[in-house]
């Protein structure tokens, strides 16, 4: 029996991934020598030691570098079309993928939004009918930036739900810009129809999911593992079963905790609160879902039918206009079709009973 095997070929569904954090260094270095964008590096390994991060600060700093070297609609639709060719291999068949469209024109790069949009969809598009993959879009607001960041987001987020934009969200560093200052642009994504998908509980305490949760009318939340250091709110969140997308990799590499052995995933889980697991940045952190995946087997001791049922938290906590009711339910069951024929094929026992 491996359970390596099993966490590779097992069937998957992700909801936090950042589109222009996902860029494979190769890549990045080719739309650097396009657009005649200066990077520390000439090669991948010189990139790789690039994203050794001190501060988040020095994060955000290297990120918004990345972004720098999207310019045209092309640009756009190469990193989608090669984040569905990513999706395919890793066996995940349906993301909700963070795209931070104002930052982009904030950088007064000269790209118009509608190229945005346009490189997005055709990449999109490219990687269904090529990898069979679904991706949907979470437009977020870059809470450090002042506003119009937050109306503008808004307002490209709604003017797009037909272009596969299911949720809303706000990323960045939250111990600067709670999320009291977003409440107007939440309450319009909201009213329009999108999820709202607020980071929080990643660089702030408990105080920034509890603001996310009354200000924000959070439906999800990115991170949240910081929710660990109030009972109250874990016991809150167990109660309404607020979904967590939990980022075990990024949450070492941005120095939020030292070690595994210091992640609360494991004490969450067994409390009962709803996780899923995902990558964030990956190349940025040196991992994968399916490595992300390994580490749920090998530091927090997740059985296979534990991490299936992660995998089926994942498609359970998708946006309604991502999956709907009937699409989640027959996704949920090709999942476990699949992972059951894992099993027998691998010599494994049947699954037992899982914690949800």
């Amino acid at each position: 029996m491996s359970i390596a095997a099993f966490i590779e070929a097992m069937p998957k569904a992700e909801l936090h991934i950042h589109l222009e954090g996902a860029i494979a260094p190769a890549t990045l270095l080719r739309l650097a020598e396009r657009h005649g964008r200066p990077l520390p590096a000439e090669d991948v390994q010189g990139l790789q030691a690039w994203y050794h991060f001190t501060t988040f600060r020095h994060f955000i700093e290297v990120y918004l570098a990345g972004q720098a070297c999207l310019r045209q609609a092309e640009d756009f639709a190469l990193i989608a079309y090669e984040l569905g060719a990513d999706r395919s291999r890793q066996a995940i068949r349906y993301s909700e993928v963070t795209v931070t469209p104002y930052t982009h024109i904030w950088q007064q790069k000269g790209i118009r939004p509608e190229e945005i949009i346009e490189g997005l969809e055709d990449g999109r598009a490219r990687a269904r009918r090529d990898f069979g993959v679904e991706m949907r879009w979470v437009f977020d607001i870059p809470r450090n930036l002042p506003e119009p960041a937050g109306a503008w987001t808004a307002d490209f987020a709604i003017q797009h739900m037909d272009k596969g934009v299911v949720g809303f969200g706000l990323g960045g560093d939250e111990s600067k810009a709670p999320p009291e200052l977003w409440i107007a642009p939440f309450q319009r994504a909201i009213a329009a129809g999108l999820y709202s998908v607020p980071h929080a509980g990643e660089v702030a305490g408990p105080v920034s999911v509890w603001g996310a949760l009354r200000h924000l009318g959070a439906r999800r939340l990115g991170h949240g593992v910081r929710s660990s250091e109030d009972p109250a709110l874990v016991a809150y969140l167990v109660e309404h079963q607020v979904p967590l997308e939990v980022n075990p990799t990024s949450n070492l590499r941005l120095n939020v905790y030292p070690d595994f052995a210091h992640h609360p995933l494991r004490r969450l889980w067994d409390a009962g609160v709803y996780l899923t697991v995902n990558s964030d940045d990956p190349p940025m952190f040196d991992t994968t879902l399916t490595a992300e995946y390994g580490v749920l087997a090998a530091h927090f001791d997740f059985t296979p039918a534990e991490l299936e049922q992660i995998s089926l938290n994942a498609v359970a906590a998708a946006a309604p206009l991502g999956l709907d009711a009937a699409g989640r339910r027959q996704m949920q069951g090709e999942f476990r079709g699949r992972c059951a024929d894992l099993r027998q094929a691998l010599h494994m026992p049947a699954a037992e009973a899982p914690h949800a």
